[in-house]
């Protein structure tokens, strides 16, 4: 007797409509891509809130960038006769040095600092503000020795005054004018007066000593007008050509 296989029985079709036992997942559905819900009853996950950066404090414009900023402004008038004048006269300066008639600013600076200080003296504040555009109209003239001697005294005179602010915004007119005299030597002798009074003003505080980078840049310099210097004492027929700049 032959056995003869037998045939298996086909599986029952799925039946879509049919509820799921409790607690069971349902079954997916081919080719349906589904999104899971979020349970009732439980928030929704949130991205954390970045707190936003702080500005950067912006660096005040010292120096002759705020002389400047001061030439560019409108000069306000003032009520009192004297200071009406002066005022005047700052926006006759400060035209002058827009138009680039430095040597003619440079002379009428001078007798405004002259009128100025015979009626109200040397250390008053807005005789203080016309030496400064002074030291600045002679740098544009390309007298960096008049322009350097005029700002560091307006540095001690502002340290006597218990401004180091100020002092060290006259400081850095001093260190650009410094930087633009090309003997070495004569750079070297100026250097050591400026470091002085700059050693000074990071001592008090202030800004000069929230920016000692900025002394340690100059140091670097004398140390590489003492090598030049050096070279010039060595063979003094290359003057004109050791001379440097910055």
């Amino acid at each position: 007797m032959v056995e003869t296989e037998t045939e298996a029985e086909p599986a029952p079709a799925p039946e879509w409509n049919a509820k799921p036992a409790p607690g069971a997942a349902a079954a997916p559905v081919p080719g349906v891509t589904t999104t899971p819900r979020r349970p009732a009853g439980r928030p929704e996950p949130s991205l954390p809130v970045l707190e936003p950066e702080p500005d950067p404090k912006p660096t005040p414009a010292r120096g002759f960038d705020a002389v400047a900023e001061a030439v560019l402004a409108p000069v306000a008038e003032a009520g009192a006769t004297g200071t009406s004048r002066l005022a005047a006269s700052m926006a006759r300066i400060n035209e002058a040095v827009k138009q680039g008639r430095i040597e003619e600013a440079a002379g009428m600076a001078e007798v405004a600092v002259a009128e100025a200080s015979a009626s109200w003296g040397q250390e008053h504040p807005e005789v203080l503000k016309l030496r400064e555009l002074t030291a600045y109209i002679a740098y544009l003239a390309g007298d960096a020795l008049r322009s350097f001697h005029l700002s560091l005294d307006l540095a001690r005179l502002r340290r006597r005054q218990g401004d180091p602010g100020a002092a060290y915004g006259n400081v850095q007119s001093a260190a650009a004018a410094w930087r633009a005299v090309r003997d070495p030597l004569q750079g070297l002798h100026l250097g050591r007066d400026l470091i002085d009074v700059w050693t000074e003003l990071t001592a008090d505080g202030g800004p000069a000593n929230d920016d000692l980078e900025q002394l340690d840049s100059a140091r670097n310099r004398m140390g590489r007008l003492a090598e030049r210097a050096r070279a010039l004492t060595d063979n003094p027929y290359n003057r004109g050509s050791n001379a440097e700049g910055r």
